[in-house]
């Protein structure tokens, strides 16, 4: 980090003067789409690969790949051909990139989000949008006034059936739906999201330590921060953010909800009680919506038995399946419910999430999953991991849009 934000804003406020030039260089035009890659972990991986098998077809090409971590870097570079920075704020700068994917750990998504719209640059961000529900307010002010499109990393919403369903939901089909529910549940022998240690790692030689720590809480060198950041709340949201939220919001897309009225969840480290791990490994959370329903997510990481995905209404009941959704009306309402088998045509698709935001920024086409569904997925979750780790009942002030004690 070898300049300061305010020299980095300044540069970035020319180059965000240069958006609309650039968007018209590729909208509509079927121009190649360039894009930078902030983060080249495992994640990152997956999506460098489905890019780049997507370069003829979709004429996209990855000139940048950015990472703290050298190991990573190089091999990302090696990968894709494109050019390694190890200044995310470097790559922002650079010309010939129309998008960016951020594929970070989650305490990192706002920072790097608000810079790059502040560069001018589209972006895909990997769920969740952020953190907390104040960064999350921010990114969607920044987003709705510059014009940009930024695509969240729910991948599932590239699964068309949700919001089908949702066209159930309002004619009527279900009658008045009062409960979803929803799980993701996995097992683990020993200890779980208990990544490999990598032992070449040398802080201050191959990798920044101090630069991965950002506006996180400062420690010294802590491999299993690193390496297995996802079950420390410095970095994380957990279950919550890493699992529940690719979940309630295939519900909140399919119930047409915003943000929950009041949550509360439980949990604890039940089976690896011994485990380094802050976050617990069973995690429940029940949010009321001011439509009148409570959407139950269900998850434990010591049973990976799954639980049906239903919205449950009066006059039927509505299940996802691997193939789409069927409704089954209840016995009473037989005579007056309608019976439906639908078959998706998405799918929970990197390939799928990817076009679809190259389709918004070249021809303006909506996106599956924009800055305000990524905005209630966050407030979502972080209201569950909020009750649980105060052990209270909360609740959402919609006047100053945040989360608070009920």
């Amino acid at each position: 980090m070898n300049f300061s934000r305010r020299q980095f804003l300044g540069s970035a406020g020319a180059a965000a003067l240069s958006t609309a030039r650039s968007y018209s260089q590729v909208a509509g035009a079927g121009e190649r789409l360039r894009i930078g890659v902030i983060g080249c972990g495992g994640m990152a991986n997956g999506h460098m690969r489905t890019l780049m098998k997507m370069r003829e077809s979709d004429n996209v090409e990855i000139t940048a790949v950015c990472d703290i971590y050298d190991k990573r870097l190089d091999a990302a570079a090696q990968l894709t051909g494109a050019k390694p920075v190890k200044d995310y704020r470097t790559l922002l700068q650079a010309k010939d990139i129309d998008y960016v994917l951020i594929a970070t750990p989650e305490h990192w998504h706002y920072q790097m989000t608000m810079d790059a719209a502040d560069a001018g640059k589209h972006i895909y961000c990997e769920k969740p949008m952020t953190h907390t529900v104040e960064e999350a307010r921010k990114v969607v002010d920044k987003i709705t006034r510059t014009g940009l499109k930024m695509q969240v990393g729910v991948q599932g919403m590239s699964d068309e059936s949700y919001a089908t369903a949702y066209e159930y939901v309002t004619k009527g089909t279900l009658g008045k739906v009062v409960l979803a529910q929803i799980d993701y549940s996995r097992n683990y022998k020993g200890d779980f999201w208990a990544y490999p240690i990598d032992e070449g790692v040398r802080p201050g030689e191959n990798l920044n330590w101090n630069a991965w720590l950002g506006s996180a809480p400062k420690h010294p060198w802590d491999p299993e921060r690193y390496f297995r950041w996802r079950r420390y709340w410095d970095y994380s949201g957990g279950i919550a953010s890493d699992l529940f939220v690719h979940r309630v919001t295939r519900i909140i897309k399919a119930l047409g909800l915003k943000f929950p009225s009041m949550g509360v969840a439980t949990g604890g480290k039940f089976c690896f009680s011994s485990s380094a791990a802050e976050i617990p490994d069973t995690f429940n959370s029940l949010l009321d919506y001011p439509e009148g329903l409570t959407v139950q997510l269900i998850s434990s990481m010591a049973n990976d038995t799954p639980v049906d995905h239903l919205l449950r209404g009066h006059k039927a009941t509505l299940e996802f399946t691997r193939t789409g959704f069927r409704i089954t009306p209840q016995a009473l309402f037989k005579d007056e419910a309608q019976e439906v088998t639908y078959q998706k045509k998405g799918a929970e698709d990197l390939t799928l999430h990817h076009r679809n935001l190259q389709a918004a920024i070249r021809t303006n086409a909506p996106l599956n999953c924009d800055v305000n569904l990524g905005y209630y997925g966050v407030a979502a979750c972080e209201m569950s991991v909020q009750s649980y780790r105060k052990r209270k009942y909360m609740k959402w002030d919609a006047g100053k849009e945040r989360i608070v004690a009920a």
